[in-house]
This record gives structure tokens, C-alpha cells and sequence, in this order.
């Protein structure tokens, strides 16, 4: 294939991430972890899928970032999940140290990529990465507003017992309890929620749709969720890839949009090949606004730890 994605990470995220890829017949795929075997099974693993699922992309998995060489577009979701009795600045520098040394080798082999960033936590990861790379604005992206708009969507067909093809929500802000679902940007074929739903129910979907990952944690026991972050990296890199042109909710380092500064923060924005093209400033009500500054507030202290 034309195309080459790297995935750093082999976990349940990047395993994912890399089949979808695959299976989509997007690109050639690379999987890269620093566990010895780990990604080589895995990628031998979904190569032997392949006569099946009926894909040509060529699926490699490696503990050297060599492998990573000329990538169009690189996806990171390399890092380590909270522990009992880590705390969240425990995670943040951790997961900070990772980013940063993943970041820098990526930028050796692949200094024209786009870069993906899944890894939590996501808005302070992204900054991480922003540093560390030196790239343009445009080719740092965090997935996470996709993510958390596919889970607004799903909760809202399953409430209208509707087909997840008729809706379209829009979330913006930072990936956690801040983020800011948006009701009046969220339709079903067309039609706003706010027409079909009461507030009480729109309040209650929007509450599971924040806690939505931790949702999933409680159920799995251990572990977090896989499949439906996957998809979400997947879309952007299509987006990139194919230069679709496509309106999506990512998080985007601003430079006065929205009234914000040198953060990460979800908003709806233009992906193409060259990564961001645009960011959609839309008008908010005064209520948004203020919900909106108050999760930059939330990414802006993350961002001051890691300083």
C-alpha cells in the first residue's frame, strides 16, 4: 500500500488500532512496544487474519522505532494505566516521561507525520508531545472529543431506540468530567435532541457520556476500553490519509480560539493530510462558554504539574 501508520503501544488500544487499520485497507501497518515478542505476535497474528478478512496491507511489529521510518501518520497510545495508590500526578509524570521519549524517536525516523495522541492523561499528553516533536500545531492531534462523540451518540440512539447512523453529536473541552457535551449541536437525521428528549434525560446522557470510560473500567473489573477508542484513532487517521476533508471534534492546541491559549482542548475541527486544517469556532451560549473555560481551567492545571 501507498500508506504507512505506526502505532506505538501493543496493548488492547494500539492492538486494535493496528487491526482496524488493517481490515480497513487504509495503510501498510507498523506496531511498535517495548516488550520483546509482543508486537511481532500480534502483527503475526493479524497478518494470518488476513486471507481471511481479505486485506493486502503489510503488518510488522518491532521493539525499534527503525521500523517506524517515513510514516504518514503515527498513532501513540503507549503509557501506563493508573495503579491502586498512584496518584494522579504519579500517572502524569510517568506517562510524561513516556510520551516524551516516544515522541523524540518518532520525530527521527518520521518527521513529516501527523501525529495521533490516545494516551492518557489526553490534553496534558498531547502538550507533551507538542514540545517534544517541535511540529506545527496542525500535526498534533489527541483523540478524544471522536471518542466521547461516538459515546454521546450511541447513548442517544439506544434512549430513542434509533439507528446510530441517524445521530450526530458534537462534545467539546478537555477528555474527563469537564468535557462539554453539546445538546443544541447534537441531532438525530437532522432533528436537535433538544426537540425530542426532555432536559432531565439529555442531563442524564450527558453524565453517562462523561463517565463514560470510567463506566467501562467498573465493568471490566481490569482494564480499560479498547474498541470504541480504536475506532476513534481510526477515523482521524482515515481523515488524514484519504484528505477526506472531515468536520471532527479533536483536541487542538489553540491560539485565541475560543478565548483560550497555548492548550489543548477538544474542538470541531477540519482533518485533511496536512492534519488540521481549520478549527470551526461555533457560538456558544454564555452557559457553554463558561462550561467550556472552566474544562481549559481543569487541561490548564494538568499542563501546570508537568512544568
Amino acid at each position: 500500500m501507498d500508506k504507512k501508520v505506526t502505532v506505538v503501544g501493543a496493548g488492547n488500544v494500539g492492538a486494535t488500532t493496528a487491526q482496524r487499520l488493517a481490515e480497513k485497507k487504509l495503510c501498510d501497518v507498523v506496531l511498535i512496544d517495548i516488550i520483546e515478542g509482543v508486537p511481532q505476535g500480534k502483527a503475526l497474528d493479524l497478518a494470518e487474519a488476513a486471507p481471511i478478512e481479505k486485506h493486502d496491507a503489510d503488518i510488522i511489529g518491532s521493539n525499534n522505532y527503525e521500523a517506524s521510518e517515513n510514516s504518514d501518520v503515527v498513532i501513540i497510545t503507549a503509557g501506563i494505566a493508573r495503579k491502586p495508590g498512584m496518584s494522579r500526578d504519579d500517572l502524569l509524570s510517568t506517562n510524561a516521561k513516556i510520551m516524551k521519549s516516544v515522541t523524540e524517536q518518532i520525530v527521527r525516523f518520521s518527521p513529516d507525520a501527523v501525529l495521533i495522541i490516545v494516551s492518557n492523561p489526553l490534553d496534558a499528553m498531547c502538550h507533551v508531545a507538542y514540545k517534544a516533536s517541535s511540529f506545527p500545531r496542525n500535526r498534533v492531534i489527541g483523540m478524544a472529543g471522536v471518542l466521547d462523540s461516538a459515546r454521546f451518540r450511541a447513548f442517544i440512539s439506544m434512549e430513542l431506540n434509533v439507528s446510530v447512523e441517524n445521530t450526530h453529536a458534537f462534545v467539546l473541552g478537555g477528555h474527563g468530567d469537564t468535557m462539554v457535551p453539546l445538546p443544541r449541536y447534537s441531532t438525530v437525521a437532522g432533528i436537535p435532541v433538544t426537540e425530542l428528549l426532555s432536559k432531565k434525560r439529555i442531563d442524564a446522557l450527558i453524565e453517562r457520556t462523561r463517565k463514560g470510560g470510567a463506566e467501562i473500567v467498573g465493568l471490566l473489573k481490569t482494564g480499560s476500553a479498547y474498541y470504541a477508542p480504536a475506532s476513534a484513532a481510526v477515523e482521524m487517521a482515515e481523515a488524514v490519509l484519504k484528505d477526506k476533508k472531515k468536520i471532527l471534534p479533536c483536541a487542538a492546541y489553540l491560539e485565541g480560539e475560543y478565548g483560550i491559549n497555548d492548550l489543548f482542548i477538544g474542538v470541531p475541527v477540519k482533518l485533511g493530510s496536512s492534519g488540521i486544517e481549520k478549527i470551526i469556532q461555533i457560538t456558544l451560549t454564555d452557559d457553554e462558554s463558561a462550561a467550556l473555560q472552566k474544562s481549559a481551567d481543569a487541561v490548564k492545571e494538568l499542563v501546570g504539574l508537568l512544568r
